[in-house]
Formats: C-alpha cells, structure tokens, sequence
C-alpha cells in the first residue's frame, strides 16, 4: 500500500476492492504530528458557501460558450458558403478544425495548470477563445474563418478540461455528482439551444452585408461569434474575483516552474493526437480512406502514440503529462473503454439522426435539430438526478450498468425505424438512449475518479474528456465509412430498375449527404426508393453501434463498487483557513 504526503496530511490510497472499504476511517483527517504519530480527527462537513457556487457559476458560463460554439455553426454553414464562396470541404473544416484542436490541447493545458496555476490557465484559454471569436467574426474568407475556428477551439479545450479538474480541486469526490450534474445541464442547453440560436442569427443579414457580399463584420451568421464574446468577457473578469487558490508552486522561479512541466510529453501526445485524428476526420472526405496520406498519418500517429505511452511510464520527470497507474486497475480500464465508446455513439447519434429526418422526412436542419430534443432534453436531467443519487447513497456501478442496458436496448430498437416511421415512434425511441447517455455521463466519471485516487485524480478528470473526444471524432469516421459502404449497396439494391438514376449512380453515391437536396426535385418512385435507401443504411450505423454499446455493458461488469467517502487532496485548493485540518473540505 502507497503512502502520499501533502502539506504534511498522510492519505493512504488503498488498492481496488470489492467492497471498497478503506484501511483509513471514512472521511478522516490523519495529522502527522512532530513525533511521526498519526492522529485522526475528523473534518467537518462538507459545506458550499456561495463563494463556491459564483465558481461554479463562473464554470456553467465557460461550459455554455463552448456548447453554443459547438453546436451553433452547424445550421449555418450552408449561408456563410454562399457568403464566403466556400467550397464543401472548407465548409467540412470549418467544423472539424474546431473539433481537433480543442480534444489535442486539453492534456497539455493540464500539465501547465499543475505548475503555473489553475486560474492562469483559464484566464489563457478564456482570452484565446475571444481572440478566436474576433477572428471568426470579422473574417472575409474561409481560411481566416477556420484559422479562428482553430483558435476558438484551443481555448475551448482548455475551458473544458479546467472545469472538470477545477471541481476535483474544490469538492470532495462523494460530493461532486451535484456540482458536474450543474456542468452537464448547461452542456446540455447549450447544446439544445445552439442549433436553434444558429438559425435565429443566420437569418439576421443587414443591409450592408447584402451589398458587400459578406465583407462586413456584423449580421447575419457572424452573430454567431459576436453572440459568445460578451459571456467570456464577464466569466474572465468574475472569476479572478472568485477563484483564489492556493500557488502549486509557491516561491518558484519562471524557471523551475517551466521545468516542471513534461513537455517531451505534451510534444508527444500533441503530435500522434493530431495525425490520428487529421487521418481519421480526413478519411472519405478530403482522401480516399486507402490513400498513402491517410496511411501515413495513422500509422505515423499510432507510432508516437506508442512513444508517448512508453515515455509516460519509463520517464525519470517528476511530473508526467499524464501518470499511467491511472489506467492500472480493472475498474478504470472497463470505464475508460466504457467512455470510448460512448462518445462514439452519442456522436454518431447526434451526427447521422438528422440525417435519417432530412432524407425520410423532409425535414430542415432546423426542424430536423428540434427533432433531436427527446434525446437532448433527456440527457441532462438524468444525469443531474443521477449524479446527486450517486452522491447520496455512495455507489455508482448501478448507474454504468443501467445506463449501458438502455443504451443498448435504445441503439439497437433504432433499426426499426424506417421511411414510414411516425413521429409518434421516433420520439419514444429516441428516448432510451438518452436515458442511457444520461446514466453514463456521472456513472463513468464517479469510476474512473475512483479508481484514481485523489492524489491522481486531475489526470483522470482530463483523460475522461479526452478519450470521450477521441471516441467523438473517431464516431462521425467510423459511421460515415459504414454508412457510406451501406448506401452503395442499397442505392443498386433499391435503384437498379431506373436507369436514369442507375447512369449517374457513381456521382450519388459519393456524396449521400448533398443527394438529399436534390431529393425534392426526383419524382415520387425514384424519391420513395432513395427514402428506403437512406434508412437501410442508417438501420446499419445504429446496428454497430447498439454492438458496441452490448460489448461496453460486458465489460461494464470488470466496474467494481470502490468506495467514494475520500478526503480532499488539492494542491490547489481555495485559500482560506480550515480549522485544524489543513485539507478540510469546508469551503
């Protein structure tokens, strides 16, 4: 059994249990006094002044500009093509690059933050999300406005993980399933309301922007990024006044803090994350998934991938961009597979569902966003009452196991819907997955924070954001391969006796998603049949993915109940004094 000293306050971390009882009394302080007995008293109880709640607050703001940032272009993309005379793929990129360069920062933005302070960081990232808004909104062609789209999404990494690892510093683990329930909601809305409040603003267009083309910085879908501005600008100058922590590194020079970092590390894990991902989100889209490029940017990126893992384990650096015994138990294994593969569903979902509306249904990407709300408006309840039933009862593992039951259950009832669906049947479908995501979101976090230990648990914090985010972008990859393979079969399937549509087949089939603009234009027959062809394809998509949800919810069953009643241990908690126990959890 390991022993941690932190400002003379001697946790003991005990190994994966079963019953998950702890060698060290629930919930105590044990003080080393100057003889080297250990005395045990214990703290008080948890309280969250309101103090604590404006940071969370200042946190739900951070969450919401990047939710809305995420979400809000997406509606838009078809007018700012128009206005910008953009092509598809830099269309494509405008949302990917915001995508890549918020999932590669996020470990890196840890590490500094361990050495030069938690609130330096978010100020950092705070900052670099405004500059990429300007950019964005004042841009007058694609490449200035995917430059800022990149911008924005370094910042919004780093606000991301900040606000996870931030609430690991303030809020003792049994405690926090209330305070990432209030994160979640506003991710949630955010995420609801981005699509919706794209729409809105893109069909503001001002005088001047319809005689110049798009060259001015104001109307219309540059709204979009005016809109976050103002959101960032109060969170930056609130939180300073808030969030005054204890110095990581007290006394250091610019020097030793700098030196402090792992940044052999970063540079590792940056590099393989990027080319994997550009190898992933490039594939079928900018190259042919076979090309020599893709090949070489996976295998390239699995190779220093493998490098990092290995210098993460053998290096003699003091502080690790990410510690690997974080990975050494069952528990956190089954959870961080478990997380993986969530984020591949729910991006799928999320992605190719208004997919399946606009081809079957005729539907708008607007109507086809609202149509996402019985899965939407259900992940953030649930998981909020979840992570606050977690919290009050101390167990978790009944919230992954139920959560990946119903996901299972919802993924795989979703290849009953068809071309003839009533809104009726897509709407109660729609919410068993939700449910099931619902359930995931605090289950899985609750574990793999567990499993850490809370000398490590800022590492873990980080690795579940970032592993959701790689299962995310490698969701939309792998359900555009399947779905696009799916489509060529079903297109000469269901399309073989017209030969009007049969001599330009090669042109359809590479492109599904622009087909279901012309779809207005077919006659009825030939539309019916491209109708079929798009659910039987999307029937294909939902299929793998209820198969990886039932192998999540097997390996789910490796999940052991470990206990949550830990005491807080941050080097970086708020400064104020507590009592006789210098890591009190009164805040």
């Amino acid at each position: 059994m390991t022993e941690s000293n932190l400002s003379d306050v001697r946790i003991t971390t005990r190994p994966e249990s079963d019953s998950g009882s702890l060698s060290w009394n629930k919930g105590h302080c044990q003080n080393v006094d100057s003889t080297g007995q250990t005395q045990t008293s214990e703290p008080p109880e948890f309280v969250a002044d309101r103090r604590l709640l404006g940071i969370i607050a200042c946190q739900c703001l951070m969450t919401l500009v990047v939710a809305l940032d995420a979400t809000t272009l997406s509606v838009a993309l078809p007018t700012i093509s128009m206005t910008l005379n953009g092509t598809a793929l830099e269309a494509y990129w405008t949302g990917t690059s915001f995508l890549l360069a918020s999932t590669i920062v996020q470990p890196t933005v840890k590490s500094i933050s361990h050495s030069f302070g938690r609130l330096m960081m978010i100020q950092f990232s705070l900052v670099v999300f405004i500059a990429g808004s300007l950019a964005a909104a004042l841009a007058p062609s694609f490449t200035v406005l995917i430059l800022g789209r990149t911008i924005q999404g370094i910042g919004a990494g780093g606000l991301v993980v900040l606000s996870e690892v931030l609430i690991t510093d303030l809020v003792p683990l049994r405690e926090r399933g209330i305070y990432y329930g209030y994160i979640s909601a506003t991710w949630a809305v955010g995420s609801v309301c981005g699509p919706l409040l794209g729409g809105a603003l893109t069909e503001i267009v001002s005088v001047d922007e319809m005689k110049l083309g798009g060259a001015v910085a104001y109307g219309g879908w540059r709204l979009i990024f005016w809109f976050n501005i103002p959101i960032a600008m109060i969170t930056l100058v609130v939180m300073p006044l808030l969030l005054r922590l204890k110095a990581p590194m007290a006394g250091a020079s610019l020097k030793e803090k700098l030196v402090s970092v792992d940044w052999i590390g970063a540079l590792l894990l940056t590099v393989s994350t990027t080319a994997i991902l550009l190898a992933v989100t490039s594939g079928g889209v900018q190259f042919p998934w076979k090309t020599w490029h893709n090949l070489l940017l996976l295998l390239g990126g699995v190779c220093v991938f493998m490098a990092w893992v290995s210098w993460c384990i053998l290096t003699p650096h003091p502080n690790p961009s990410i510690n690997m015994r974080i990975f050494g138990n069952q528990t956190a294994a089954a959870s961080y597979l478990g997380i993986y593969i969530q984020g591949i569903n729910l991006y799928c979902l999320l992605y190719y569902l208004p997919l399946y509306y606009e081809a079957c249904h005729s539907m708008t990407p607007l109507k086809s966003g609202i149509a996402l709300l019985p899965e939407m408006l259900t992940v953030a309840p649930i998981a909020f009452g979840a992570g606050i039933r977690v919290s009050k009862i101390g167990k978790y593992r009944w919230c992954v196991h139920i959560g990946w039951m119903m996901t299972t259950i919802g993924l795989g009832i979703m290849c009953l819907l068809d071309q003839d669906s009533h809104p009726s049947t897509w709407v109660v479908i729609n919410i068993l997955p939700g449910v099931g995501f619902g359930l995931l979101f605090p289950g899985l976090e609750f574990a793999i924070q567990a499993a850490a230990g809370q000398g490590d648990v800022a590492d873990a914090a980080t690795m579940y954001n970032f592993i959701r985010a790689l299962g995310q972008a490698t969701g939309v990859a792998i359900g555009g391969a399947i779905f696009q393979n799916q489509f060529t079969k079903e297109f000469s399937f269901h399309l073989k006796d017209y030969s009007v549509v049969v001599e330009s087949a090669s042109q359809y089939t590479k492109d599904p998603v622009a087909l279901i603009g012309m779809l207005a234009t077919m006659a009825a027959p030939i539309r019916r049949q491209l109708e079929m062809t798009y659910a039987g394809s999307l029937k294909t998509v939902w299929a793998v993915n209820a198969g990886l949800a039932g192998m999540a919810l097997l390996v789910s069953l490796f999940t052991k109940e470990l206990s949550l009643n830990e005491a807080l241990q941050s080097q970086q908690g708020l400064r104020e004094p507590h009592g006789h126990c210098e890591n009190d959890t009164r805040v």
